[in-house]
């Protein structure tokens, strides 16, 4: 029934409480379900924690109470130093890059046909194991051009624009006339004068290492030379077969061509000369006096094998560049879900006023973003503080100190020869620390994002 004219209906009767008896059964149905749940994440979780702190406060052998000398050590030991050196390194370039990367892909992707099959290849390596993902790259960083592709592609590169020297073995007949000088040259123990003619044999070329265009030196033996010039010949001396005498020019003998020849007077050089398919070499134009010959180290140098990708200096980047490649598709495919999601009423209205692309994506698609790029840019903090696999899997040994990251360094402190489970307890305490106020944090976005 309607309330009479000039009073107000009476509030609605608060819902009836349910019985106590009812409230009781709801929670134990409640604690039913949630207790297998808690005590899983009990004997998984929180009593690991517990337990790694109260190790972390013993010495090696877990018999002797130490308090904090083992966090004390972790700051004093050269080795974890340079592991959290690496860990700061880590977070401060991986997420960066990958967040960048992953937002500038988004984009771009919105403007390909194929966006999706674009996609799809740059998450694939999400589907690859770190196991194997390291596996892949600690062979494709390796040092032989002929095993690792990337340094196959650098000679190449390099190759191209630079040409290799075609005797790198070479060195010079003890006892005629050739010595070896500072810095790989090779010279005359004496002196020549212009209208001589000179005979350079070398060893160490195996024969088939001679270029194919080599032809047999003795025939450039019989040229006289004029006045003002040396002619001579560069030769490998050495008789396929056996037989032959050292320091003389046998018939078998090939020539090495190619070969720069220098006369060098005072220590300047005054004429230069390239060996012929015989190993014949002119220097001309000489005036009356004495000259050394000299063959520069260029012509021994040894090829070059391309970049050290696994040294002490590169191998941190080179993993992070592994990582890079696993995580590029996540990152994006997260930043993609954000961007698609974007009001594109204020980015026609934007381009409506004149703004170009790069005004709308600067001062409109990044602020935008900026709830979606946090927490891109936290988890993966959080998963690069934890990264082990691919550092323990592509470093070889010889650099794994250099290589190494927190989680590394705690599992070789305490199972991997250190067995000293007190430090690498305390690690894992640091390494916690470290990582849950950024969880936290995140959890924090999450739940600010659902209101």
């Amino acid at each position: 029934m309607r309330p009479p004219p000039g009073r107000q209906a009476p509030p609605p009767a608060p819902p009836r409480a349910p019985p106590p008896r009812a409230q009781r059964g709801r929670r134990a149905i409640a604690i039913a379900f949630v207790l297998p749940a808690l005590l899983l994440l009990g004997a998984l979780v929180v009593y690991p924690v517990l337990f790694s702190i109260g190790r972390s406060l013993f010495d090696a052998t877990g018999d002797r109470f130490v308090g904090g000398e083992n966090y004390a050590e972790i700051f004093r030991d050269p080795a974890t130093l340079k592991a959290i050196r690496n860990s700061t390194i880590w977070v401060v370039v991986a997420p960066v890059l990958l967040t960048g990367l992953g937002l500038v892909l988004a984009v771009l992707t919105e403007r390909v046909r194929w966006a999706t099959a674009f996609k799809l290849l740059l998450f694939l390596p999400m589907a690859v194991s770190f196991l194997a993902a390291g596996i892949i790259f600690r062979l494709a960083y390796e040092q032989d051009p002929d095993r690792g592709v990337l340094n196959a592609m650098v000679v190449s590169v390099h190759d191209s624009f630079t040409g290799n020297s075609a005797y790198p073995t070479a060195r010079a007949r003890e006892d005629q006339g050739l010595a070896e000088e500072p810095g790989g040259s090779y010279g005359t123990t004496g002196t020549v004068t212009p209208g001589e003619s000179i005979s350079l044999g070398f060893v160490g070329v195996a024969p088939d290492a001679v270029p194919p265009e080599a032809r047999p030196a003795q025939g450039a033996t019989r040229t006289q030379a004029a006045a003002d010039e040396v002619r001579g010949v560069v030769y490998l001396d050495f008789t396929p077969g056996g037989g032959g005498k050292p320091g003389t020019v046998d018939p078998k003998e090939n020539g090495l061509p190619g070969m720069t020849v220098e006369a060098l007077r005072d220590g300047k050089v005054a004429a230069t000369a390239t060996t012929g398919p015989d190993g014949s070499f002119n220097l001309k134009g000489l005036a009356g006096g004495s000259y050394t010959v000299r063959l520069p180290a260029d012509n021994f140098a040894a090829p070059y094998e391309g970049v050290a990708w696994l040294g002490p200096a590169l191998v941190t980047p080179a993993i992070i560049g592994a990582y890079l490649w696993i995580w590029t598709g996540f990152a994006m495919v997260l930043i993609g879900a954000g961007l698609a999601a974007l009001p594109r009423e204020a980015l026609e209205a934007a381009r409506m006023d004149g703004a170009n692309e790069w005004q709308i994506f600067r001062k409109i698609t990044v602020p935008l973003l900026a709830p979606v790029l946090t927490v891109v840019f936290v988890t993966l903090v959080i998963n690069v503080m934890k990264v082990f696999d691919l550092v323990y899997i592509i470093a070889p040994g010889p650099v794994q100190e250099e290589a190494n990251v927190l989680a590394t360094q705690m599992w070789l402190v305490s199972f991997g020869g250190g067995n000293n489970q007190g430090l690498g307890s305390a690690l894992s305490v640091l390494l916690l620390v470290l990582v849950v106020p950024a969880m936290i944090f995140n959890v924090r976005r999450f739940r600010g994002s659902r209101k």
